[in-house]
């Protein structure tokens, strides 16, 4: 080999062995680079429903998260009500681009099935304390012995009256515990005082948003909607037609607002909501909706329990809404880092308070009970009454968003007298029957 020969080869081996310097130089590069992205920040994004006063306070607890946890951005996606929020989440999911945190309610299971919930056993003492949660309310939460869902608190259905309403056309406020009988007399009172275009009662049968209406009429009748042992409906053509009919009494006699005004307020929140329109006296909520109200209007708010909650103990204290995480979230440790702190943190608990209900851990507890508005303590004295007056959740349909929207469609229906009482009876129970065999 000559001289310019050994030349060539001694450059090439340069350069080659340059190359693989760099190319190493490079392989290290990106490594770092993917452990700073491990390390660095990440982007959750979180799906809930609810009115503008949830919004505004769950981006400040976001703020404090985020000023506390500079790795972790939080996005809030929000819809008004339960029905849009399902509707975009199934969307979503069926695309495969969900939100990592999702607020559910008692529909939760139907998505453990379809293997959208993490199971957050493993990251309990692990990212998630439940040390300071109510038993039941972990419970609650679980199927199968795993945990797959953590109250976000307890509410308790509830009748929300105008005060000052009342107090302005001379009429008392209404007992907190009353029968039927009692309570269609009182409201035939209010309605004698009231003006033409205001009404005594909300129609609260059946809403867009939710049946919890027909859930509670359903309790206090003694007919739980399922049976998860046999699975099956108990409620029977006849029992919904009571039901139809004691709304069409109270529409018929004006105590509830006729069907084409009832149906221009969606009933998801004070934002949508009849009573703080000034259309009705006394509305239906559940007793963490109370403080969102309260602060919608200047009239002074009251709460009592539905009709004959204490004969029957038709009330319940359910979960109020639950996180859960996606379980393709590719961000897990930091949404369960997230949700730890939704739950426990006493921070969260002063700037959130009862919106998502009476919380079950005794850390938020702690920081809600110690910036308590007049409105909170009014939940928290309902509740001394009301838990009295409940019994445990009964089992939940299968499939609940479709409950939702057929029953109010039927409800809807009877309601314009496109359908009798019987018939409407005949279709709750066939869509009943339906569902539960699912």
């Amino acid at each position: 080999m000559n001289k310019m020969s050994k030349s060539v080869c001694v450059v090439f081996a340069l350069v080659l062995s340059m190359a693989v310097v760099f190319a190493g130089c490079k392989k290290k590069e990106a490594v770092s680079s993917s452990s700073s992205s491990a390390a660095g920040a990440v982007t959750l994004r979180w799906a809930f429903w609810g009115s503008e006063s949830r919004v505004k306070a769950s981006q400040a607890a976001i703020d404090v998260f985020q000023a506390a946890n500079p790795g972790i951005v939080v996005n809030i996606e929000v819809s008004g009500g339960a029905g849009d929020h399902f509707q975009k989440v199934d969307t979503q999911l069926a695309g495969g681009a969900a939100p990592d945190i999702i607020q559910m309610g008692g529909n939760y299971p139907d998505y453990i099935s379809k293997g959208v919930t993490l199971d957050l056993t493993p990251y309990i003492g692990n990212g998630l304390d439940t040390s300071n949660v109510d038993a039941g309310a972990l419970a609650s939460g679980s199927a199968g012995g795993k945990l797959y869902a953590v109250s976000t608190g307890a509410t308790i259905p509830a009748l929300v009256y105008n005060k000052t309403l009342l107090d302005r056309i001379g009429v008392p406020v209404p007992e907190v515990t009353q029968t039927w009988d009692e309570f269609r007399a009182y409201l035939l009172s209010v309605k004698s005082k009231l003006p033409s275009s205001v009404y005594p009662l909300q129609d609260f049968g059946s809403t867009a948003s939710g049946s919890t209406g027909f859930g509670y009429w359903l309790r206090d009748n003694g007919t739980p909607i399922y049976d998860d042992v046999a699975g099956k409906t108990l409620v029977t053509a006849a029992d919904a037609e009571k039901f139809l009919a004691q709304f069409k009494d109270y529409r018929d006699n004006g105590l509830t607002p006729p069907a084409a005004i009832a149906a221009g307020y969606a009933e998801t929140g004070a934002d949508s909501s009849s009573l703080i329109a000034g259309k009705v006296a006394i509305g239906f909520i559940v007793s963490n909706q109370f403080a969102g109200y309260q602060s919608n209007t200047t009239d002074d708010l009251g709460l009592i329990e539905l009709p004959n909650a204490a004969a029957r103990k038709a009330l319940w204290p359910q979960l109020s809404q639950v996180y859960t995480v996606n379980s393709n979230s590719k961000n897990v440790d930091a949404a369960v880092r997230f949700v730890d702190f939704l739950v426990n943190s006493p921070e969260a608990g002063k700037i959130i308070g009862n919106d998502r209900g009476i919380s079950s851990s005794s850390t938020f507890r702690e920081g809600a009970s110690s910036v308590a508005s007049d409105a909170d303590k009014k939940v928290f004295a309902y509740h001394d009454v009301a838990s009295d007056h409940t019994s445990p959740e009964t089992a939940h349909l299968p499939n609940d968003s479709e409950l939702n929207s057929t029953l109010n469609l039927i409800y809807q229906n009877v309601s314009f007298g496109r359908l009798t009482p019987t018939q409407g009876g005949q279709q709750i129970y066939e869509l009943l029957t339906r569902l539960a065999a699912k």
